[in-house]
């Protein structure tokens, strides 16, 4: 799986240091990693490129530039220019070496392995630092297949309508070719493989704004002159008369990229400008030229890149390469390795050649295995056609689940067989004590949340009197105690029983996370965030994660957690890790799940989850003994509900909405909410009883066991067809069979809490069934 990395510059300048902020994440999944840094003053930088940009553009070559005027009093040679290129990287690498930048340095290093497939964003609007040759970067250097990207820090995905075509839709303008060679992009594109390419010779804009409009385009080629200008507008010269800037497009390019454009190639002289004004119109991918490109280079890097593309590397892969492959003529076109650059939006990922048109799903289409034609079939063909059928039908079929096709139909058929499983007895070692509606309106008008200072002051002097074990406040409390409460604030700080709940930052979802309670010392404090999957439904228990550097909260552990590892530790039991990370808490021993657990396909597994197996009621929030915060504060808890328990206090005001869906229905069949409070009673309760009582937490074979299964009755489902002649017989066995499976899966589910693959298997079963009817049979009859 391939690595993104994105470098975030703030919004500074040279002369100040940028604050810079690194993110590492497997491709299509959150951020594992965050940390911040600086990179410090440096005004020599601007200066090194500005000097070398200079000499650069003064050297005599045929390019593609129009309005870059250059300078005669003295033409520099290529060796100042080479000159001015080493030092331009000399200083770059010093400024990246810096002290202050060291620790992204270090992380960078520690985590990508030289093997990885990187993609590198750097996410900046300031220009000058989109100039600056990043691939020069002695770290990026070490990884041969990194290659760095630029984009807007503001970005957005657009739905787009691209039905699947047979060939690739390429549309090719050949603009204004005055004093330059364009005949020769025009023959690499003709000969591309898999492509129908449109060229637009020096068009009109009436032309070009019909074709954007009327055609499904899926790569946009622009072959001619082109600059930016002062105010750094990119300029486009379609013919000899007529020159567009992007905003003069703007129509049909958005039209264009809601029909499924997803790459612009600008094979033209200093394209930063067209590329940033194209950020606006949400374009998947852009390549453009950073500055003036020599005739003959542009034409060899379009056909090193098409090639790379079109025989399968990714998009970055072949720019890398097509780059490189450019040093072979910067004996005659210095830096000719530092022009191509990527513009990338982020909330796309990069295509494949192949997933542009529809060749190669045809050309994997297993082909169907002929069969004899003679009267009848031996006993060893039958056999040999249901082992190739149960083969090609379990590869297929999990190959479709891997990608997460099955997940929504595997999570219905577990969640049914959950609400199946017999009733279990609450747990005795939990108290919940529930703010409801009535105990909010009753406290008093200063109050701040669902419970005020007053009310929180007097439970908690109250319960301590009773010698709880441990006492969990599930209530956000972003806020100081008011000064009138000396001893709450004491009681939060000093007291050893009392654990607080702050919510963790989340950047995927735009939430900035909820501060804990300033009192509350951070050994004493877990988060409340839950994994929730794509239904809104919660069947995962998120046990720890690494809080992102600018979270409010860092706790590293979930509430829930922090009190189950405080009452086991009276029992003499501690949190250990064995050496291949999993998890141990006395005679319990359990891994946390992956990407890919059971039912589950592409989930992000961020921190440490396990499947959360709910203590099964009718009513979820039967989980434990209840009580109400005003018959505590009136006399009416008995001290033996409280001594030695884990107490929970949340609120279950329908006002606070703190409510989450579970996989239990109600009668309705509706699916059932139930309050926070009582959700991290079900998590505390999971990891009290497995720890202690042995009840089993949840768990899936591993990836082979599961292939072994689903082909075991693919095998089954093609043997009662090849064998049992009668229809009706046929029809009877292979339901009779999928009530086996779901006995067995049932079965399993109870007794062992064990999730296995019953739909991915009765699938199989059914389909294998069908495909041997229909080849087979036939056959045998005929």
């Amino acid at each position: 799986m391939g690595k993104l990395v994105v470098l975030k510059l703030g919004t500074s300048n040279f002369e100040a240091g940028f604050p810079v902020t690194l993110q590492i994440s497997d491709e299509n999944f959150r951020p594992i990693l965050e940390i911040t840094a600086e990179l410090p003053p440096n005004p020599e930088i601007p200066l090194c490129y500005h000097q070398w940009q200079s000499i650069y553009r003064q050297l005599k070559f045929a390019g593609r530039p129009i309005g870059i005027p250059k300078q005669s009093k003295q033409n520099p040679s290529r060796e100042d220019c080479q000159k001015a290129a080493d030092n331009l990287r000399f200083q770059l690498n010093n400024w990246l070496s810096s002290p202050s930048f060291r620790p992204i340095r270090e992380k960078w290093l520690e985590r990508l392995l030289p093997e990885d497939h990187i993609r590198v964003l750097l996410q900046t609007n300031d220009l000058r630092l989109q100039k600056l040759p990043w691939h020069l970067w002695d770290v990026l250097e070490r990884y041969p297949k990194a290659e760095v990207a630029l984009s807007a820090p503001s970005y957005e995905q657009v739905n787009r309508n691209s039905p699947p075509q047979s060939q690739v839709k390429v549309l090719a303008i050949l603009g204004n070719s005055q004093g330059i060679d364009i005949q020769t992009d025009s023959q690499i594109l003709a000969v591309l493989p898999h492509a129908n390419t449109t060229f637009l010779v020096e068009p009109s804009s009436k032309d070009l704004t019909d074709q954007l409009w009327e055609q499904d385009w899926q790569i946009l080629f622009f072959a001619g002159h082109s600059a930016t200008d002062a105010s750094n507008q990119g300029k486009i010269y379609i013919n000899h008369t007529e020159s567009l800037t992007i905003s003069q497009l703007k129509y049909g390019l958005r039209k264009a990229v809601e029909k499924g454009l997803q790459l612009a190639i600008f094979n033209s002289c200093d394209g930063l400008g067209l590329a940033r004004e194209f950020a606006d119109l949400h374009i998947p991918q852009i390549i453009v030229m950073r500055e003036p490109v020599p005739d003959r280079v542009a034409q060899q890097f379009l056909k090193y890149f098409l090639e790379a593309f079109a025989r399968g590397e990714t998009l970055y892969i072949a720019v890398r390469e097509a780059r490189e492959r450019l040093q072979g003529l910067e004996t005659q076109f210095p830096c000719a390795t530092w022009l191509p650059v990527i513009y990338q939006n982020p909330a796309t990922t990069p295509l494949l050649w192949r997933e542009l048109h529809l060749n190669h799903n045809i050309q994997q289409i297993t082909p169907v295995p002929e069969t004899p034609t003679r009267k009848g079939i031996k006993l060893g063909t039958a056999l040999s056609a249901v082992i190739l059928t149960s083969i090609v039908t379990t590869a297929l079929l999990m190959g479709v689940r891997y990608f997460g096709f099955l997940q929504s139909w595997e999570l219905m058929a577990f969640d049914y067989m959950l609400r199946l499983r017999p009733q279990e007895q609450p747990d005795s070692r939990i108290l919940i004590i529930e703010i409801t509606e009535e105990d909010v309106q009753a406290q008093s008008d200063n109050r701040r949340g669902s419970l005020a200072d007053e009310a929180l002051d007097k439970l908690l002097a109250q319960l301590e009197t009773y010698k709880p074990r441990v006492i969990g406040l599930d209530i956000y409390r972003d806020y100081p105690v008011q000064p009138g409460y000396p001893k709450l604030a004491a009681r939060m700080k000093n007291g050893d029983r009392f654990v607080a709940v702050c919510q963790v930052s989340n950047s995927q979802t735009s939430k900035p996370g909820i501060k804990p309670p300033p009192e509350v010392p951070p050994h004493a404090l877990g988060f409340s965030d839950t994994a929730i999957d794509p239904d809104n439904v919660v069947r995962r228990h998120l046990l720890a994660l690494a809080p992102p550097p600018s979270s409010p909260c860092t706790a590293p552990y979930a509430l829930n957690v922090q009190l189950v590892l405080r009452y086991l530790y009276q029992e003499g039991i501690q949190l250990k890790f064995t050496p291949d990370g999993a998890w141990q808490l006395g005679h319990l021993t359990f891994s946390p799940i992956a990407t890919h657990t059971g039912g589950y396909q592409g989930i992000d597994a961020l921190g440490h989850q396990i499947l959360l197996n709910y203590r099964s009621f009718p009513d979820l929030e039967a989980i434990a003994p209840r009580i109400t915060l005003q018959q505590v504060l009136t006399g009416k808890l008995p001290p033996d509900a409280v001594q030695d328990k884990i107490v929970l206090i949340g609120t279950t005001a329908a006002s606070f909405r703190d409510y989450s869906l579970t996989p239990y229905s109600s009668s309705k069949g509706e699916s059932q909410q139930i309050a926070g409070v009582f959700l991290q009673a079900q998590m505390i309760s999971q990891l009290l009883s497995a720890a202690l009582d042995r009840r089993p937490l949840l768990w899936t074979w591993n990836i082979w066991g599961e292939v072994i299964w689903v082909w075991g009755w693919a095998i089954i489902g093609s043997l009662l067809a090849a064998y049992l002649r009668p229809s009706t017989y046929l029809g009877w066995a292979v339901g009779g069979m999928f009530l086996s499976l779901y006995g067995i899966s049932l079965i399993l589910l109870i007794l062992y809490s064990c999730w296995i693959p019953f739909v991915p298997a009765a699938i199989a079963l059914g389909t294998t069934a069908v495909m041997l009817i229909t080849v087979i049979k036939p056959i045998q009859e005929a």
